[in-house]
């Protein structure tokens, strides 16, 4: 008998790792749930004992998370194209590359805020400049690649509008709030100026861009009816511009004085005030609203998903925006707030990630993200 070599097929390399086929970028959305349980530890105030030690391991944590899922991604480009180009066209995925920019800068942010306590302030710094030079760049290319793939690529609707569109336009966001760590670390004058208006240009861009898109979000929840079960979890994604976005006016107001000439730094401790507050208070009401929907969903048999980590980043962002209140105003119910919120947090991560590893060691993850009903597959395309 002849053996007849068979040529390769497009499924060989799916054969190779198949483990990270279905490994989507969802799956950064936990570094950045780890990374900012450590972040916002930090920022409480006050003083805990023990406190700063559990969060420095937690970053830790995170840091490991984060390179582990790079490798992995690298290899589910490398032997799983068609499932990556498949996560692209699908409107129900495609958002989630937002989450490897906010991965790489919560990871980043950390290593100054409680990860030095470990690596030494040099590492600390080094480290922080490449993950946030490097989750700035995604990060902004993801702010207009998937906008623009939603609209010459994918069919969507005004009335499949979901929190998840939120997730490459708050990832500038995320940048303007880290970004401010560096200053300090940077030599007087002109690159410390330019490094704070360049993340005060990146707040701008993620705030307009998401006060255009909110209103399809907020609109379709009120004339569409609740999100179906397994995507409710992702109103919590919600609280991410708004909280990130406090965090970041307090960030400058922090590092402004001596930075830029004393009107603008005094601008900055005013605008910290005057914009943090309102904002914070709108924050608490979509809070209780998504709460609401959430507690309405899980009894109507919501199980668990990889949306349950919507639960952890955008309340952390919340935490680090009470922070920022409460030195800014010295009022105790800001500090009461963070801690109350940062408790939240907390629980939140630990249910999300108990049920994370569950599902890993029964082999039932990990799974890509999945389009909700209504949402076009991913072959179903413009070809025009």
């Amino acid at each position: 008998m002849v053996t007849v070599a068979q040529p390769h097929s497009p499924a060989t390399p799916a054969r190779r790792v198949p483990a990270v086929r279905h490994l989507g970028p969802n799956w950064y959305a936990c570094v950045m749930g780890t990374a900012v349980v450590g972040g916002a530890g930090a920022a409480l105030p006050g003083h805990i004992p023990g406190l700063r030690t559990v969060c420095t391991a937690i970053w830790a944590l995170s840091l490991v998370l984060l390179a582990v899922l790079l490798v992995a991604r690298s290899l589910h480009w490398l032997h799983h194209r068609d499932q990556a180009r498949a996560h692209l066209l699908d409107p129900g995925a495609a958002p989630f590359y937002g989450c490897l920019s906010m991965a790489l800068l919560a990871v980043g942010g950390g290593a100054l805020t409680v990860g030095r306590d470990w690596t030494g302030t040099a590492a600390a710094v080094a480290l922080d400049a490449v993950l946030f030079t490097a989750g700035t760049v995604v990060g902004l290319a993801a702010a207009v690649a998937v906008p623009y793939l939603m609209a010459v690529r994918h069919r969507v609707e005004p009335g499949q509008a979901s929190p998840v569109w939120l997730l490459p336009l708050v990832a500038p966001m995320v940048s303007a709030a880290v970004g401010p760590l560096l200053v300090p670390h940077l030599p007087p004058g002109q690159p410390r100026e330019t490094l704070l208006l360049a993340c005060v240009a990146l707040f701008g861009v993620s705030l307009l861009a998401t006060l255009v898109t909110l209103p399809l979000v907020f609109g379709r929840l009120l004339t569409g009816g609740p999100l179906p079960l397994a995507l409710t979890p992702s109103l919590f994604l919600v609280l991410g511009p708004l909280g990130q976005s406090t965090t970041a006016v307090g960030a400058f107001a922090d590092v402004a004085p001596g930075v830029v000439p004393a009107p603008y730094a005094e601008g900055f401790a005013v605008l910290a005030v005057l914009y943090g507050v309102p904002v914070t208070g709108f924050a608490l009401l979509w809070l209780c609203l998504a709460t609401a929907h959430v507690v309405r969903a899980r009894r109507e048999g919501m199980g668990f998903s990889m949306t349950w980590w919507s639960f952890t980043f955008p309340v952390g962002t919340c935490v680090t925006g009470a922070a920022a209140l409460a030195r800014h105003t010295g009022l105790v119910a800001y500090e009461a707030l963070a801690v109350v919120l940062y408790a939240l947090l907390v629980a939140a991560w630990t249910v999300a990630a108990a049920h994370t590893v569950r599902g890993l060691l029964s082999g039932a993850l990990p799974a890509g993200p999945r389009p909700g009903p209504g949402v076009p597959v991913p072959a179903t395309v413009r070809t025009t």
